[in-house]
């Protein structure tokens, strides 16, 4: 269960960098003051969790992050007993926590969690609020601080993984994308310390892979491996390594596909 879990206390000092899109700032307070679950679609690295942990500090709100996968089950996120110094004690699992104490429970890439994870989120995604704990006997209701976020990528939904529509509709949703070239290069040189005139070829090349989405790549390259490529560029190593480290090679394990997109970037960046 430790694996899984990332607690950020509302203390942290400055806030998580994010440039907003739109009105999804907006949305998200509303969401929160009105006592609503929230969903977030998007591709991977686009912007979803740092989104969460920029407005869990923003609303100075403590964040209770989780990591989902197939092996994820409701104990994982509601808690169990454990053996500790000979006593059988009940440690709580962090969706407790925050219903306890209040703040934001993330759930990142909610899909990947086995099915009896989205079981347990729907006594908390209506007008009740309440996340019952059977195995201690408890019926907690969750303070007005206490908010629900879930994410997923819609583009790696098949019909062994995705969320039900009775789930779905249970949630306010916002599909969160690549930002605009403009906006992407402030992030990116932002983000990474690299001048914006060194970022830009890197966003125009990013604009031409994501074309190749579906046709060569399963997934294009994200704002954040953009991120990582300027900053390998920023700290010394030259283009064509950071290129390969942080496009090339994270993009695919086909050797076709990858000297595809070595022409591509040579051809793009001459």
């Amino acid at each position: 269960m430790a694996d899984t879990m990332v607690h950020q206390p509302a203390a942290a000092p400055g806030a998580p960098y994010y440039l907003p899109q739109g009105k999804e700032r907006e949305l998200f307070e509303l969401a929160w003051r009105n006592r609503l679950p929230l969903l977030l679609k998007g591709p991977t690295g686009c912007g979803k969790t740092r989104f969460v942990a920029h407005m869990a500090h923003r609303l100075g709100l403590p964040l209770h992050t989780v990591a989902c996968h197939d092996d994820l089950t409701a104990a994982d996120l509601t808690g169990r007993w454990l053996l500790k110094g000979g006593e059988t004690v009940w440690v709580d699992g962090p969706l407790t926590r925050a219903v306890r104490e209040g703040g934001i429970c993330y759930l990142d890439e909610v899909v990947e969690a086995r099915r009896d994870v989205t079981v347990v989120l729907h006594p908390l995604t209506d007008d009740r609020r309440m996340l019952p704990l059977e195995r201690t006997g408890e019926l907690l209701r969750a303070p007005p601080s206490f908010m629900l976020v879930v994410s997923y990528n819609p583009g790696y939904q098949n019909i062994l993984k995705s969320l039900k529509p009775s789930t779905r509709q249970r949630f306010l949703a916002l599909e969160l994308g690549f930002p605009a070239p403009e906006r992407e290069l402030e992030i990116v040189a932002a983000e990474s310390g690299l001048p914006a005139e060194r970022v830009r070829p890197l966003i125009n090349l990013a604009v031409r892979l994501r074309q190749l989405k579906g046709v060569d790549l399963e997934e294009s390259v994200s704002t954040r491996l953009l991120v990582y490529t300027a900053s390998l560029i920023h700290h010394g190593l030259d283009a064509a390594a950071a290129l390969e480290a942080g496009m090339i090679e994270p993009l695919s394990d086909d050797a076709d596909v990858k000297q595809g997109l070595r022409e591509l970037v040579r051809a793009s960046l001459g």
